[in-house]
């Protein structure tokens, strides 16, 4: 939704990126730069989708576009309720801009202040947050999806002879369950191959440091800052952002599977010296599989399957 640092640009909006979950018709937001309601109406998503939004710090291009989004959301269908996580300043934040600007949400909005561990957890997802290293507190946020038993096979249950009903609900959930005859079936074997939860971490603002690479730790998807050019790397360790190689080398240390590079510099616009392709060069140069963001870019976290063990009769 926007991939500039500091400032928009003609091509690129500041900080925003939205995690869709169709499975649940929500949209996870990251970060909320000025005019990030503006992308919404030129993308494909609906701002009325929008269930959770995470703030990493409270610098102003991540986050002065959430009251104006916040205002809206109520407009475009009133929200059963939006829950923002970030950190304690960050709600200091909102309540100045209500009280000075007289605005009433018309759906329940709840604050999460955020601290390093688990922020959130349900039936199918848990994010955690880690702090970064930035000049104000900041945090990389992971989302992990949990991993799910394959398609259940009642056709081989009903050739074992296992009578259906609840056991069957037990075995589609992979547990173990003793039979009325003394057969013992382990769920898991009747199941096909295990869905394994995708990972997506996403860390900005930050220089290279080690909390990035343990969050990021076999990641599927890691979206990293990349603010500089390897050559300008006296100026990302002064104002504390990454090099493209900074975060090829977090990707390469944490054995992420893909680097999403984001949050690009405006010196890096087409006819400078250094264009942002040549960013994408020197990441690729470290960690091959990467790749350059771009506003309303999308792309699929694919699964990763395991292969269950073979059905003992």
């Amino acid at each position: 939704m926007g991939t500039s640092s500091g400032v928009p640009t003609r091509s690129r909006n500041v900080s925003a990126i939205a995690l869709r979950l169709p499975q649940r018709a929500e949209v996870w937001l990251f970060d909320c730069g000025e005019g990030t309601q503006h992308q919404f109406l030129r993308s494909d998503l609906r701002v009325s989708q929008i269930r959770r939004i995470f703030v990493t710090h409270v610098h102003g291009d991540h986050i002065f576009g959430l009251m104006g989004l916040l205002a809206s959301c109520g407009l475009a269908g009133n929200p059963e309720q939006i829950d923002i996580y970030g950190p304690p300043e960050l709600d200091q934040y909102l309540k100045a801009c209500k009280r000075y600007s007289q605005t009433h949400f018309s759906y329940p909005v709840k604050f999460h202040p955020v601290s390093p561990g688990v922020v959130f957890e349900d039936e199918e997802f848990t994010v955690t947050c880690t702090l970064l290293k930035h000049r104000v507190p900041a945090f990389g946020y992971r989302v992990a999806e949990k991993d799910r038993p394959g398609h259940f096979k009642a056709e081989v249950a009903k050739e074992l002879g296992i009578p259906s009903g609840p056991i069957y609900g037990k075995l589609k959930r992979g547990e173990t369950v003793t039979l009325p005859d003394g057969r013992v079936i382990d769920g898991k074997t009747l199941c096909g191959e295990t869905e394994i939860g995708r990972k997506l971490v996403y860390c900005t603002d930050t220089v290279f440091c080690e909390n990035a690479i343990d969050l990021a730790r076999d990641a599927d998807v890691l979206i990293h800052e990349a603010t500089f050019a390897h050559q300008d790397a006296e100026m990302a360790f002064q104002r504390l952002h990454s090099t493209s190689t900074m975060a090829a080398q977090t990707a390469l240390l944490a054995q992420a599977k893909t680097l999403i590079m984001t949050h690009f510099s405006p010196r890096y616009a087409p006819g400078n010296a250094i264009e942002i392709k040549d960013l994408l060069n020197e990441a690729r140069a470290i960690f091959p599989n990467t790749e350059l963001a771009s506003d309303f870019w999308t792309y699929e976290i694919p699964r990763r399957v395991e292969q269950p063990e073979a059905v003992v009769r």
